[in-house]
Order: structure tokens, then C-alpha cells, then sequence
């Protein structure tokens, strides 16, 4: 089992550390790799897109050649899991912010994203949500964080703050507005893991 961790920017060396203390809490092995380069992405078996600035993150997935072997391989079924700029990048449409700067979007997940939801009241906060799968509120940090402001029928929402949108999963994809990786809860990390040793 390989699990890659996109590495061109972002907080990559923060999903690696709690990739593995995941595996390890539930007695599993897998190799986690940080991918930069075209050809890596079809050698894992799931994916994590990191927080960082989605604008220049998408760029350098199109100037790789990684933007189409995402697409390639979520079509095949791997669990995917994006993170705040990884949530913007995972979506169908942006607000105007994204428009006005041609952020490249994958387009795999059936939301519509606003870029700044929480940024510009808020530049960096952590508060206490309830997240559909956990038994208890998870104590999340939100950076800058953006909000999913439409979720078509066959997303599942798993959370929300403010009457926004923050967590959501279609398929084998798994989208967050904040930072699971900046905390030592790792019933995030968990859950998607549950996604890739299905």
C-alpha cells in the first residue's frame, strides 16, 4: 500500500507525520511518499492534496503533468483527500476569486467553493466542530479556510460552521475546509485511511 502526499507546496511534511502516526495508532503499514514529479501519482494506491495557496498549487499541478494523473486515477477509484486549498482544487466551479485569477480546478467533486469564506473576517482560527462520522466535536484549525457554498445530490455533507459547509465526501473523495494535519487528532487521517484499506 502506497499513499502519496502531494509535495510541491503546501503542508506537506505535516500529512506525511500524521499519515504515519495514523497507520501506527491502528496497527497498519503503508508506504507514504511525497510526489513532485509526472509518473508518481499512478504508482500510489491514494492521494492527499495539502493546504498551501490553491492558485500557485494549481499551476504547478498542471506544469508537472500531475493534473491529469489525478483525474486519471480518481477515475479508477483512488481515494483522494483534499484540504483546504486541496478542497479548492478538488472542486467543479469557484466564486468570482477564483474565476478572476484562472485557478486551475480539478473538477472531480460535484461543489461549488468560495476562496476566502472564513479569511477575511478571520485570518486563522480553531474551534470545535461536529463532523458526521465522529462520536465527538473535533477541534479544527482553519487558516484562511474556504467554505463549500453548494453540494450537488450526490455529496455527502459530513460538517459544518456558520451555516457553511466545511467537510464533505463523494465517492472516494473527501474534502476539508481546515487543517486536519496541524493537530494531534488523528481520527481524520483515521477516516480516510478507512477509505483506502476498504
Amino acid at each position: 500500500m502506497r499513499i502519496g502526499v502531494i509535495g510541491i507546496q503546501g503542508n506537506v511534511s505535516e500529512h506525511v507525520d500524521a499519515l504515519k502516526r495514523a497507520l501506527f495508532e491502528r496497527n497498519e503499514q503503508a508506504e507514504i511518499v511525497t510526489i513532485k514529479h509526472k509518473g508518481q501519482v499512478p504508482t500510489c494506491d491514494a492521494l492527499v492534496l495539502p493546504g498551501g495557496e490553491s492558485t500557485t498549487l494549481g499551476k504547478l499541478l498542471v506544469k508537472e503533468g500531475i493534473s491529469d494523473e489525478i483525474k486519471a486515477m480518481h477515475a479508477a477509484g483512488m481515494p483522494i483527500m483534499g484540504t483546504c486549498a486541496g478542497l479548492i482544487l478538488l472542486a467543479k466551479e469557484g466564486d468570482e476569486q477564483v474565476r478572476k485569477t484562472h485557478q486551475h480546478l480539478l473538477g472531480l467533486m460535484d461543489i461549488h467553493v468560495n476562496r476566502n469564506a472564513f479569511g477575511r473576517q478571520r485570518e486563522s482560527f480553531e474551534t470545535k466542530i461536529d463532523l458526521f462520522f465522529l462520536e465527538t466535536p473535533y477541534n479544527a484549525v482553519f487558516i484562511r479556510a474556504p467554505a463549500i457554498t453548494y453540494a450537488g445530490k450526490d455529496v455527502k455533507v459530513l460538517g459544518t460552521l456558520d451555516n457553511m459547509i466545511v467537510a464533505a465526501e463523494q465517492g472516494n473523495l473527501l474534502a476539508l475546509a481546515f487543517h486536519p494535519e496541524l493537530t494531534s487528532d488523528s481520527r481524520i487521517h483515521q477516516y480516510f485511511l478507512d477509505k483506502v484499506f476498504r
